[in-house]
């Protein structure tokens, strides 16, 4: 049970920063191998029809998230979604065991997607005033990278969730900090920062 409680975990962490793509990750894992094996209404996730329903939609979101100020309204609209996906997220995993009742799963992939969501709403308007906006599309992009890793240790390696998900949380967290702390230069996001 521990192994989809991690596995949840990181998903439902995942689906705070993105709604769509922990959701696709974890439907590709379920229809195209055997670690995963959705059960009763979750199996719905891995058919071909809400496969491309996420495909159409993930876009959006990943396109929105780099356009300074547009990522504010889209964290807005996606607030709710992103809550909703860590919920689904969790009670599907989950649900592969018979222990794990699917309100508390709700509820626990409900609170961690929301707190994923939270920072990440709060940081990126600071990020956008510290740096006129020009370092939304990289930090945009690391999160793309962080979601990406950490939905697929959650699917294929649930135990690196242990590691995966404390690496990712203070390296964004780092990463907020660095970019809405002070005015930042464009060579500053990718040299390390050197004292004048």
């Amino acid at each position: 049970m521990l192994a989809y409680v991690l596995s949840g975990l990181g998903l439902s962490a995942s689906s705070g920063l993105n709604a769509y793509l922990p959701l696709l990750i974890l439907a590709l894992a379920d229809r195209f191998s055997t670690i995963i094996e959705l059960r009763d209404q979750f199996d719905v996730l891995s058919s071909p029809w809400v496969i491309l329903a996420l495909l159409l939609v993930l876009p959006l979101e990943l396109i929105l998230d780099k356009i300074p100020r547009v990522d504010v309204l889209s964290d807005r609209i996606h607030m709710g979604l992103r809550i909703a996906a860590g919920a689904i997220a969790m009670m599907a995993v989950t649900g592969q065991s018979n222990g794990f009742h699917p309100l508390l799963g709700a509820v626990l992939g409900a609170g961690i997607a929301g707190v994923a969501h939270v920072i990440k709403a709060r940081a990126r308007p600071a990020v956008t005033r510290a740096t006129a906006g020009i370092a939304n599309p990289f930090v945009s992009m690391v999160e793309d990278f962080a979601v990406v890793i950490v939905s697929v240790t959650a699917c294929l390696l649930p135990y690196g969730v242990v590691l995966a998900l404390p690496i990712f949380a203070i390296s964004l967290w780092r990463l907020y900090s660095r970019m809405s702390s002070t005015p930042v230069r464009i060579g500053s996001l990718v040299l390390p920062h050197t004292k004048s």
